[in-house]
Protein backbone atom coordinates (compact mmCIF):
# COMPACT_ATOMS: atom_id res chain seq x y z
CA UNK A 1 0.00 0.00 0.00
CA UNK A 2 1.25 3.47 -0.83
CA UNK A 3 1.77 6.18 1.76
CA UNK A 4 1.35 9.85 0.82
CA UNK A 5 2.77 12.82 2.69
CA UNK A 6 2.36 16.48 1.81
CA UNK A 7 5.70 18.22 2.15
CA UNK A 8 6.69 21.81 2.75
CA UNK A 9 10.27 21.93 1.45
CA UNK A 10 11.08 25.34 2.89
CA UNK A 11 9.50 24.83 6.33
CA UNK A 12 11.99 24.84 9.23
CA UNK A 13 12.39 21.60 11.16
CA UNK A 14 13.48 21.53 14.82
CA UNK A 15 14.89 18.44 16.52
CA UNK A 16 14.90 17.44 20.16
CA UNK A 17 17.19 14.89 21.76
CA UNK A 18 15.31 11.78 22.76
CA UNK A 19 15.34 10.81 26.43
CA UNK A 20 15.11 7.13 25.60
CA UNK A 21 18.42 5.59 26.86
CA UNK A 22 18.26 2.92 24.16
CA UNK A 23 18.26 5.62 21.52
CA UNK A 24 21.35 7.21 23.11
CA UNK A 25 23.13 3.90 23.04
CA UNK A 26 22.20 3.51 19.36
CA UNK A 27 23.64 6.94 18.60
CA UNK A 28 26.97 6.02 20.19
CA UNK A 29 27.09 2.74 18.31
CA UNK A 30 26.58 4.52 14.99
CA UNK A 31 28.91 7.49 15.59
CA UNK A 32 32.08 5.90 14.27
CA UNK A 33 34.39 7.79 11.94
CA UNK A 34 35.74 6.23 8.75
CA UNK A 35 39.11 5.57 10.38
CA UNK A 36 37.39 3.46 13.02
CA UNK A 37 35.30 1.44 10.56
CA UNK A 38 37.93 0.66 7.92
CA UNK A 39 38.76 -2.70 9.54
CA UNK A 40 35.15 -3.74 10.14
CA UNK A 41 33.55 -6.36 7.85
CA UNK A 42 30.77 -5.08 5.55
CA UNK A 43 28.13 -7.14 7.38
CA UNK A 44 28.99 -5.18 10.53
CA UNK A 45 28.91 -1.83 8.76
CA UNK A 46 25.37 -2.57 7.56
CA UNK A 47 24.12 -2.61 11.15
CA UNK A 48 25.35 0.91 11.80
CA UNK A 49 21.92 1.88 10.48
CA UNK A 50 18.71 0.84 12.23
CA UNK A 51 15.56 0.89 10.04
CA UNK A 52 13.33 0.24 13.06
CA UNK A 53 13.86 3.75 14.39
CA UNK A 54 11.21 6.17 13.05
CA UNK A 55 12.44 8.95 10.82
CA UNK A 56 11.77 11.59 13.51
CA UNK A 57 14.45 10.00 15.69
CA UNK A 58 16.57 8.16 13.15
CA UNK A 59 20.17 8.76 12.20
CA UNK A 60 21.08 8.70 8.52
CA UNK A 61 22.99 5.90 6.84
CA UNK A 62 26.60 6.23 8.08
CA UNK A 63 29.48 7.60 6.05
CA UNK A 64 31.07 4.13 5.94
CA UNK A 65 28.33 3.09 3.50
CA UNK A 66 29.65 5.72 1.09
CA UNK A 67 33.39 5.47 1.56
CA UNK A 68 34.46 1.96 2.60
CA UNK A 69 35.88 -0.05 -0.36
CA UNK A 70 34.84 -3.41 1.12
CA UNK A 71 31.29 -2.15 1.57
CA UNK A 72 31.16 -1.24 -2.13
CA UNK A 73 32.01 -4.80 -3.19
CA UNK A 74 29.51 -6.20 -0.73
CA UNK A 75 26.64 -4.09 -2.04
CA UNK A 76 27.35 -5.04 -5.65
CA UNK A 77 26.71 -8.67 -4.74
CA UNK A 78 23.73 -7.99 -2.50
CA UNK A 79 21.96 -5.27 -4.50
CA UNK A 80 23.01 -5.09 -8.14
CA UNK A 81 23.44 -8.78 -8.89
CA UNK A 82 19.98 -9.59 -7.55
CA UNK A 83 16.56 -8.62 -8.85
CA UNK A 84 15.62 -6.63 -11.94
CA UNK A 85 17.88 -3.74 -12.90
CA UNK A 86 17.15 -1.08 -15.51
CA UNK A 87 20.05 -0.88 -17.96
CA UNK A 88 18.76 0.82 -21.12
CA UNK A 89 15.77 1.63 -23.29
CA UNK A 90 13.95 -0.28 -26.02
CA UNK A 91 14.99 2.35 -28.59
CA UNK A 92 18.46 0.78 -28.47
CA UNK A 93 17.20 -2.65 -29.63
CA UNK A 94 14.26 -1.54 -31.76
CA UNK A 95 15.02 -3.60 -34.87
CA UNK A 96 16.50 -7.01 -35.72
CA UNK A 97 20.30 -7.10 -35.33
CA UNK A 98 20.36 -4.04 -33.04
CA UNK A 99 22.61 -4.41 -30.01
CA UNK A 100 24.08 -2.41 -27.16
CA UNK A 101 26.64 -3.16 -24.48
CA UNK A 102 27.11 -2.02 -20.91
CA UNK A 103 28.59 -2.78 -17.54
CA UNK A 104 26.94 -3.19 -14.15
CA UNK A 105 29.51 -3.56 -11.40
CA UNK A 106 31.89 -6.21 -12.73
CA UNK A 107 29.34 -7.70 -15.12
CA UNK A 108 29.92 -6.89 -18.79
CA UNK A 109 26.76 -7.48 -20.83
CA UNK A 110 25.43 -7.28 -24.36
CA UNK A 111 21.75 -6.98 -25.27
CA UNK A 112 20.59 -7.75 -28.82
CA UNK A 113 17.59 -8.58 -30.98
CA UNK A 114 18.00 -11.51 -33.36
CA UNK A 115 16.68 -11.88 -36.91
CA UNK A 116 13.40 -13.26 -35.52
CA UNK A 117 13.07 -10.13 -33.32
CA UNK A 118 13.61 -12.12 -30.14
CA UNK A 119 15.36 -10.20 -27.37
CA UNK A 120 18.51 -11.68 -25.80
CA UNK A 121 21.11 -10.69 -23.23
CA UNK A 122 24.46 -12.32 -22.57
CA UNK A 123 27.62 -11.86 -20.57
CA UNK A 124 29.79 -9.93 -23.01
CA UNK A 125 32.76 -12.27 -22.58
CA UNK A 126 34.22 -14.66 -25.16
CA UNK A 127 34.24 -18.26 -23.93
CA UNK A 128 37.75 -18.84 -25.32
CA UNK A 129 40.07 -16.55 -23.33
CA UNK A 130 37.67 -14.01 -21.77
CA UNK A 131 38.08 -11.13 -24.19
CA UNK A 132 35.32 -8.54 -24.22
CA UNK A 133 33.32 -9.51 -27.27
CA UNK A 134 31.34 -6.48 -28.45
CA UNK A 135 31.75 -2.75 -27.89
CA UNK A 136 29.37 0.18 -28.00
CA UNK A 137 26.10 -0.22 -29.86
CA UNK A 138 24.81 -0.58 -33.42
CA UNK A 139 23.90 -3.47 -35.71
CA UNK A 140 25.56 -6.86 -36.13
CA UNK A 141 24.68 -10.13 -37.80
CA UNK A 142 26.95 -11.98 -35.35
CA UNK A 143 29.52 -11.29 -32.65
CA UNK A 144 33.16 -11.91 -33.66
CA UNK A 145 35.74 -11.89 -30.89
CA UNK A 146 38.46 -9.33 -31.73
CA UNK A 147 41.09 -11.51 -30.03
CA UNK A 148 40.97 -14.92 -31.79
CA UNK A 149 37.93 -14.69 -34.03
CA UNK A 150 35.52 -16.97 -32.17
CA UNK A 151 32.10 -16.17 -33.62
CA UNK A 152 28.69 -16.27 -31.96
CA UNK A 153 25.16 -15.92 -33.32
CA UNK A 154 22.73 -13.36 -31.97
CA UNK A 155 21.11 -16.23 -30.09
CA UNK A 156 24.42 -16.81 -28.28
CA UNK A 157 25.35 -20.06 -30.08
CA UNK A 158 29.00 -20.65 -30.94
CA UNK A 159 29.21 -20.59 -34.74
CA UNK A 160 32.95 -20.75 -35.34
CA UNK A 161 36.04 -21.61 -33.34
CA UNK A 162 39.02 -21.82 -35.72
CA UNK A 163 42.39 -23.56 -35.34
CA UNK A 164 41.28 -26.11 -32.76
CA UNK A 165 43.04 -29.06 -34.41
CA UNK A 166 44.00 -31.62 -31.80
CA UNK A 167 41.61 -30.41 -29.12
CA UNK A 168 39.85 -33.17 -27.16
CA UNK A 169 36.59 -33.36 -25.21
CA UNK A 170 35.35 -30.09 -26.70
CA UNK A 171 31.55 -29.90 -26.92
CA UNK A 172 30.73 -26.99 -29.18
CA UNK A 173 27.20 -26.33 -27.97
CA UNK A 174 28.47 -26.03 -24.38
CA UNK A 175 30.60 -23.00 -25.32
CA UNK A 176 27.91 -20.56 -26.34
CA UNK A 177 27.60 -17.17 -24.66
CA UNK A 178 26.32 -17.29 -21.09
CA UNK A 179 22.79 -15.86 -21.03
CA UNK A 180 21.36 -13.23 -18.70
CA UNK A 181 17.65 -12.87 -18.05
CA UNK A 182 16.25 -9.87 -19.95
CA UNK A 183 12.83 -8.22 -20.03
CA UNK A 184 11.16 -4.94 -20.95
CA UNK A 185 8.61 -2.72 -19.25
CA UNK A 186 7.28 0.21 -21.25
CA UNK A 187 10.30 1.85 -22.92
CA UNK A 188 12.84 0.30 -20.52
CA UNK A 189 15.14 -2.73 -20.79
CA UNK A 190 15.86 -4.69 -17.61
CA UNK A 191 18.36 -7.39 -16.67
CA UNK A 192 18.35 -9.92 -13.84
CA UNK A 193 21.61 -11.73 -13.04
CA UNK A 194 19.74 -14.50 -11.25
CA UNK A 195 18.78 -17.40 -13.51
CA UNK A 196 15.71 -18.83 -11.82
CA UNK A 197 13.39 -15.90 -12.56
CA UNK A 198 10.39 -15.33 -14.82
CA UNK A 199 10.74 -12.62 -17.49
CA UNK A 200 7.01 -12.29 -18.21
CA UNK A 201 6.26 -8.56 -18.37
CA UNK A 202 3.48 -8.63 -15.77
CA UNK A 203 5.63 -10.54 -13.30
CA UNK A 204 8.58 -8.25 -13.96
CA UNK A 205 6.40 -5.19 -13.36
CA UNK A 206 5.19 -6.64 -10.06
CA UNK A 207 8.71 -7.38 -8.86
CA UNK A 208 10.32 -4.18 -10.15
CA UNK A 209 7.61 -1.56 -9.65
CA UNK A 210 5.11 -3.20 -7.32
CA UNK A 211 1.85 -1.30 -6.92
CA UNK A 212 3.32 1.88 -8.45
CA UNK A 213 3.19 0.54 -12.03
CA UNK A 214 -0.39 1.64 -12.67
CA UNK A 215 0.27 5.15 -11.34
CA UNK A 216 3.33 5.50 -13.54
CA UNK A 217 1.50 4.26 -16.64
CA UNK A 218 -1.43 6.63 -16.04
CA UNK A 219 0.94 9.59 -15.67
CA UNK A 220 2.58 9.28 -19.07
CA UNK A 221 5.41 6.85 -18.35
CA UNK A 222 4.93 4.68 -21.43
CA UNK A 223 6.26 3.85 -24.89
CA UNK A 224 4.37 6.57 -26.78
CA UNK A 225 7.14 9.15 -26.49
CA UNK A 226 9.84 9.76 -29.10
CA UNK A 227 13.43 9.13 -28.10
CA UNK A 228 15.61 12.26 -28.35
CA UNK A 229 19.13 11.66 -27.07
CA UNK A 230 21.45 10.41 -24.34
CA UNK A 231 23.80 12.36 -22.06
CA UNK A 232 26.37 10.74 -19.73
CA UNK A 233 28.12 12.21 -16.70
CA UNK A 234 30.97 10.75 -14.64
CA UNK A 235 30.76 12.06 -11.08
CA UNK A 236 33.31 11.81 -8.27
CA UNK A 237 30.88 10.49 -5.67
CA UNK A 238 29.42 7.23 -4.42
CA UNK A 239 26.32 6.22 -6.40
CA UNK A 240 24.14 6.56 -3.29
CA UNK A 241 25.07 10.23 -2.91
CA UNK A 242 23.39 10.97 -6.23
CA UNK A 243 20.32 8.97 -5.17
CA UNK A 244 20.14 10.80 -1.82
CA UNK A 245 20.28 14.13 -3.61
CA UNK A 246 17.34 13.07 -5.79
CA UNK A 247 15.34 11.87 -2.78
CA UNK A 248 15.45 14.85 -0.44
CA UNK A 249 11.90 15.94 -1.29
CA UNK A 250 12.93 19.12 -3.08
CA UNK A 251 14.78 20.29 0.06
CA UNK A 252 17.81 21.52 -1.91
CA UNK A 253 15.94 22.97 -4.88
CA UNK A 254 15.38 26.57 -3.63
CA UNK A 255 19.02 26.79 -2.53
CA UNK A 256 20.87 25.01 -5.33
CA UNK A 257 18.54 25.33 -8.35
CA UNK A 258 17.11 28.84 -8.19
CA UNK A 259 16.15 28.81 -11.88
CA UNK A 260 14.37 25.48 -11.56
CA UNK A 261 12.67 26.58 -8.33
CA UNK A 262 11.08 29.51 -10.16
CA UNK A 263 9.26 27.04 -12.40
CA UNK A 264 7.86 24.88 -9.58
CA UNK A 265 5.28 25.48 -6.88
CA UNK A 266 7.32 23.95 -4.07
CA UNK A 267 4.48 24.33 -1.55
CA UNK A 268 2.61 21.66 -3.54
CA UNK A 269 5.42 19.09 -3.18
CA UNK A 270 4.27 15.63 -2.09
CA UNK A 271 5.85 12.20 -1.78
CA UNK A 272 4.19 8.80 -2.08
CA UNK A 273 5.98 5.70 -0.84
CA UNK A 274 5.45 2.30 -2.46
CA UNK A 275 7.17 -1.05 -1.87
CA UNK A 276 10.39 -0.34 -3.80
CA UNK A 277 9.43 2.94 -5.44
CA UNK A 278 8.94 6.50 -4.21
CA UNK A 279 7.15 9.13 -6.28
CA UNK A 280 7.57 12.85 -5.74
CA UNK A 281 5.08 15.23 -7.34
CA UNK A 282 5.06 18.98 -7.72
CA UNK A 283 2.88 21.45 -9.56
CA UNK A 284 4.45 23.80 -12.08
CA UNK A 285 4.74 27.49 -11.39
CA UNK A 286 4.55 30.34 -13.86
CA UNK A 287 5.31 29.37 -17.46
CA UNK A 288 6.72 32.83 -18.20
CA UNK A 289 10.32 31.84 -17.43
CA UNK A 290 13.14 29.66 -18.67
CA UNK A 291 11.50 26.51 -17.28
CA UNK A 292 8.22 26.46 -19.24
CA UNK A 293 9.34 22.99 -20.38
CA UNK A 294 8.15 21.73 -16.97
CA UNK A 295 4.48 22.22 -17.81
CA UNK A 296 1.71 22.21 -15.21
CA UNK A 297 3.07 19.36 -13.10
CA UNK A 298 6.16 17.26 -12.57
CA UNK A 299 6.51 13.66 -11.40
CA UNK A 300 9.80 12.20 -10.13
CA UNK A 301 9.86 8.44 -9.58
CA UNK A 302 12.73 6.63 -7.91
CA UNK A 303 12.90 2.88 -8.59
CA UNK A 304 15.18 1.04 -6.18
CA UNK A 305 18.09 0.78 -6.32
CA UNK A 306 19.37 3.26 -8.94
CA UNK A 307 16.82 4.30 -11.57
CA UNK A 308 14.88 7.57 -11.80
CA UNK A 309 12.02 8.52 -14.11
CA UNK A 310 11.14 12.20 -14.51
CA UNK A 311 7.91 13.16 -16.30
CA UNK A 312 7.23 16.85 -16.78
CA UNK A 313 5.36 18.82 -19.43
CA UNK A 314 6.03 17.15 -22.81
CA UNK A 315 9.25 15.56 -21.54
CA UNK A 316 10.35 12.38 -19.86
CA UNK A 317 13.94 11.76 -18.91
CA UNK A 318 15.49 8.88 -17.02
CA UNK A 319 18.58 8.84 -14.80
CA UNK A 320 20.46 5.57 -14.45
CA UNK A 321 23.16 5.68 -11.76
CA UNK A 322 25.91 3.12 -12.36
CA UNK A 323 28.46 2.48 -9.59
CA UNK A 324 32.07 2.68 -10.78
CA UNK A 325 33.78 2.42 -7.39
CA UNK A 326 33.42 3.60 -3.80
CA UNK A 327 33.67 7.26 -4.82
CA UNK A 328 32.78 7.32 -8.51
CA UNK A 329 29.62 6.74 -10.53
CA UNK A 330 28.27 7.31 -14.01
CA UNK A 331 24.83 8.84 -14.52
CA UNK A 332 23.16 8.10 -17.85
CA UNK A 333 20.34 10.42 -18.94
CA UNK A 334 17.95 9.35 -21.69
CA UNK A 335 15.52 11.99 -22.98
CA UNK A 336 12.07 11.33 -24.47
CA UNK A 337 9.57 13.84 -25.89
CA UNK A 338 5.96 13.90 -26.99
CA UNK A 339 5.91 13.15 -30.76
CA UNK A 340 4.28 16.45 -31.71
CA UNK A 341 7.45 18.30 -30.63
CA UNK A 342 10.11 15.92 -31.91
CA UNK A 343 10.99 18.18 -34.86
CA UNK A 344 11.06 21.44 -32.86
CA UNK A 345 14.85 21.74 -32.69
CA UNK A 346 14.86 25.15 -30.99
CA UNK A 347 12.62 23.93 -28.16
CA UNK A 348 14.63 20.73 -27.75
CA UNK A 349 17.98 22.51 -27.65
CA UNK A 350 16.75 25.07 -25.14
CA UNK A 351 15.23 22.39 -22.92
CA UNK A 352 18.41 20.29 -22.99
CA UNK A 353 20.46 23.36 -22.12
CA UNK A 354 18.18 24.05 -19.14
CA UNK A 355 18.50 20.42 -18.04
CA UNK A 356 22.29 20.57 -18.39
CA UNK A 357 22.41 23.56 -16.06
CA UNK A 358 20.56 21.63 -13.35
CA UNK A 359 22.84 18.61 -13.76
CA UNK A 360 25.97 20.75 -13.37
CA UNK A 361 24.53 22.21 -10.19
CA UNK A 362 23.77 18.73 -8.85
CA UNK A 363 27.22 17.41 -9.74
CA UNK A 364 28.83 20.19 -7.71
CA UNK A 365 26.60 19.34 -4.75
CA UNK A 366 27.22 15.59 -4.94
CA UNK A 367 30.98 15.88 -5.23
CA UNK A 368 31.03 18.25 -2.27
CA UNK A 369 28.98 15.81 -0.19
CA UNK A 370 31.34 12.95 -1.05
CA UNK A 371 34.33 14.94 0.18
CA UNK A 372 32.47 15.69 3.39
CA UNK A 373 31.54 12.04 3.89
CA UNK A 374 35.21 11.09 3.65
CA UNK A 375 36.33 13.68 6.21
CA UNK A 376 36.87 12.94 9.90
CA UNK A 377 34.26 15.53 10.83
CA UNK A 378 31.24 13.49 9.78
CA UNK A 379 29.90 10.03 10.52
CA UNK A 380 26.08 10.30 10.62
CA UNK A 381 23.46 13.00 10.19
CA UNK A 382 19.74 13.45 10.73
CA UNK A 383 16.68 13.43 8.46
CA UNK A 384 14.33 16.35 7.98
CA UNK A 385 11.12 14.31 8.55
CA UNK A 386 8.83 16.65 6.62
CA UNK A 387 10.79 16.31 3.39
CA UNK A 388 13.26 13.41 3.46
CA UNK A 389 10.99 10.40 3.93
CA UNK A 390 11.84 9.09 0.44
CA UNK A 391 15.54 9.15 1.35
CA UNK A 392 14.83 7.31 4.60
CA UNK A 393 12.82 4.74 2.62
CA UNK A 394 15.81 4.28 0.29
CA UNK A 395 18.14 3.65 3.22
CA UNK A 396 15.72 1.14 4.73
CA UNK A 397 15.54 -0.71 1.39
CA UNK A 398 19.34 -0.75 1.25
CA UNK A 399 19.48 -2.24 4.73
CA UNK A 400 16.90 -4.86 3.85
CA UNK A 401 18.79 -5.89 0.69
CA UNK A 402 22.15 -5.96 2.46
CA UNK A 403 20.93 -8.18 5.29
CA UNK A 404 19.21 -10.84 3.16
Amino acid sequence: MAMTMMLKPTSPVFFHQTKNPNRRRSFKAFSLHNSETSSLPPSTLVHQFDPRIPIEEALTAPSSWYADPSFYSFELDQIFYRGWQAIGCTEQIKRPRDFFTGRLGNVEFVVCRDDNEKLHAFHNVCRHHASILAHGSGKKSCFVCPYHGWTYGLDGALLKASRLAGIKNFVEHEFGLIPIKVATWGPFVLLNMEQDVDSDEDIVAEEWLGSSSELLSSNGVDSSLSYVCRREYTIECNWKVFCDNYLDGGYHVPYAHKGLASGLNLDSYSTTIFERVSIQKCEGGSTENDYDRLGSKALYAFVFPNFMINRYGPWMDTNLVLPLGPRKCQVVFDYFLEPSLKDDRAFIEKSLKDSERVQMEDIMLCEGVQRGLESSAYSVGRYAPAVENAMHHFHCLLYDSLTK
